[in-house]
């Protein structure tokens, strides 16, 4: 009896951790011309999608003092910008092709995604 009930709850475990990092996909908000992101934690919204050829203007708002969010870095637009907090930073992107493109902090540890269509 032991040995299902330690079985069960170590399946009850993985299927928690799968779920926690695989299984909670968040619907990409889509943006016209501009957005405000929130740098607090993380980037809230962290999945935008926008428009091939159009420019499109991102405020970021920074409220958490964690140092590894003091800094935003688009690579695929060759784009790195120090985020005060409380200060409001403009960055404007025009892509010129489709696909998904990453941003993150300074140290690669919060992420986020441009899906362009």
């Amino acid at each position: 009896m032991d040995k299902i009930i330690i079985t069960i709850s170590g399946l009850a475990i993985i299927a928690g951790i799968y779920w926690f990092f695989f299984g909670k996909k968040e619907e990409a908000i889509e943006i016209t011309d501009a957005a405000t992101i929130t740098v607090d934690g993380g980037y809230k919204p962290n999945n935008i999608k926008i428009k091939n050829g159009q420019s499109t203007t991102f405020t970021f708002l920074r409220k958490d003092p964690n140092p590894c969010l003091e800094e935003i870095v688009f690579p695929e637009f060759k784009i790195k910008k120090y985020l005060p907090v409380g200060e409001s930073i403009l960055i404007t992107i025009t892509p010129d092709k489709t696909g998904v493109f990453g941003f993150h902090c300074g140290m690669n540890m919060f992420h986020g995604r441009i899906e362009v269509v």
